[in-house]
């Protein structure tokens, strides 16, 4: 059962609005200020960024993207090169990532939006997506509520996603968002992203090196320096690389257009994203300069990903196959960094595939706590060099179609470095040790991928590895009924009306 929580008011969708949340428990109270004592438990600074390709840091080979900051934290400490969001796409992912359950469990597979219902879909489909969630339901337990249990100060900034839309596109609910699950501030902030433009036009920045000031990033900035007498989470959720794809800072465009290869496809394009993407990094490289301001970098883990793979109309993503909202390599593997003084080494990187829903089990370990009822395991071992990572699989369902408006129109096939959006059909993922199983519920079909040698998964071996694909496919089955997934349905049967 959820505690009570006292909160601020919500102001206007386009207004930063400011929630404080007292606990309103006793007890739970009486845990945060009975443990002023941190024990070397570490603070805890999780930035989360939205639609950013695996491929798309300096750090992670790309040729042109400039990522300084980004590149720093790696050189710091550990990049992970199998890392994976829980979903394709933003709402299902960072729902995952809160309760450390897969998004099957949770019955949490798309995004939210404003109204209940279907989705709509402009073209004819075979099976009917299962109906809308619109909001993460208030009984899950977030990391916010395992880390205050805890004793720890929790706080979220950013893009939240995870209520029916509120006074707005992504507009908080005042029931189901942030303080509803946990976080005893919260900050309702789109900072300098262009989602808030039509409230707060960003003049031309001509001057080399200047960035338009970002509310929501200071508030972030701010939070970190305050001196406290407990540890602290934070949560830092970018509405960056996310599309409208736009930038005010025109000397960033300049450089890139002199940059970026002449005759290359989509040239404008990669030109504008790699400038927005540079914002992002910008802002990253402020909130680690705050950090260290604070003297508490060396007692804080830091953890940066994404939530899905990048848009196929602004980035390659190759060599990886896919993009964004398919379960393709390319719509679910993002690139993956953490950093913790003395714990994890600077400069290292692991090839262990782990996954969004390990977060939770990670964060609440380094915490000090244990946690049962989730899908995830703890990847403190990974970081930390002491373990290859488990034997175990990863999982991903995707009962949906993409995209809603222009499907029909939309590319049959999904390739790579295509740059157009596709066709995406309900589909299931499961991936053990280096083969990949995709199934797909339209046809009862299967492809096989060994990402060892073939991670652009080019080379089908169903048929020529009969007996490997029949076992994943067993095990994947199993476990979606034992999720108990919803699974898209025959239109005009009585489990879809």
């Amino acid at each position: 059962m959820k505690r009570s929580i006292w909160k601020i008011p919500v102001g206007p969708l386009w207004t930063a609005a400011l929630f404080v949340v007292m606990m309103g428990s006793t007890r739970c109270f009486a845990q945060a200020t009975d443990r002023p004592d941190r024990a070397g438990r570490p603070n805890i600074l999780f930035i989360l960024a939205d639609d950013l390709a695996w491929a798309d840091l300096g750090c992670y080979g790309h040729p042109w993207h400039q990522t300084p900051n980004i590149d720093r934290l790696a050189g710091q400490g550990m990049r992970l090169t199998h890392g994976y969001a829980s979903a394709p796409i933003c709402s299902a992912s960072r729902a995952s990532l809160l309760t450390g359950k897969t998004t099957a469990r949770l019955g949490f597979e798309f995004v939210t939006k404003d109204q209940p219902g279907f989705q709509k879909i402009e073209g004819t489909t075979m099976l009917q997506a299962p109906p809308l969630t619109l909001n993460l339901p208030l009984e899950e337990t977030s990391i916010a509520e395992h880390l205050n249990e805890l004793g720890y100060q929790t706080a979220f900034f950013g893009k939240w996603h995870l209520n029916q839309h509120h006074g707005g596109y992504l507009g908080w609910s005042p029931t189901h968002g942030p303080a509803a699950q946990g976080f005893e501030l919260a900050v309702e902030d789109f900072g300098a992203h262009p989602y808030s433009w039509k409230r707060s036009p960003v003049a031309s920045i001509g001057r080399q090196g200047e960035y338009a000031p970002d509310s929501m990033v200071d508030r972030v900035c701010d939070y970190l320096v305050e001196k406290r007498d407990r540890p602290f989470f934070a949560m830092a959720s970018s509405f960056y690389v996310h599309t409208p794809v736009k930038t005010p800072c025109k000397w960033l465009v300049d450089r890139f257009d002199r940059v970026i290869p002449q005759g290359i496809p989509n040239r404008d394009r990669r030109v504008t994203y790699a400038a927005f993407l540079q914002t992002l990094d910008h802002h990253v490289g402020q909130m680690l300069d705050a950090l260290d301001a604070s003297g508490q970098a060396d007692q804080t883990l830091v953890v940066f990903t994404s939530d899905n793979g990048g848009h196929p109309e602004y980035v390659s993503n190759a060599p990886l196959r896919g993009s964004k909202w398919n379960l393709y390599e390319g719509g679910i593997r993002v690139p993956m960094i953490a950093k913790w003084p003395g714990e994890i080494r600077a400069a290292s990187e692991s090839e262990a595939p782990v996954i969004g829903y390990d977060l939770l089990p990670t964060f609440v370990d380094v915490a000090g706590g244990t946690v049962d009822s989730v899908d995830g395991e703890s990847i403190r071992g990974v970081l930390q060099g002491t373990s290859q990572g488990t034997d175990r699989s990863l999982i991903w369902h995707f009962p949906y179609y993409h995209p809603e408006r222009g499907y029909k129109d939309a590319k049959q096939s999904i390739g790579i470095d295509d740059f157009r959006v596709s066709q995406t059909r309900p589909q299931s993922a499961l991936r053990r040790d280096h083969h990949k199983l995709l199934w797909f519920a339209e046809d009862d079909r299967i492809e096989l991928y060994n990402l060892k040698s073939d991670p652009g998964e080019q080379h089908d071996l169903s048929e020529s590895a009969p007996e490997i694909a029949e076992t994943l496919r067993r095990e994947l089955k199993t476990k979606l009924k034992s999720m108990n997934a919803r699974m898209a349905t025959p239109r005009g049967s009585k489990e879809a009306e």
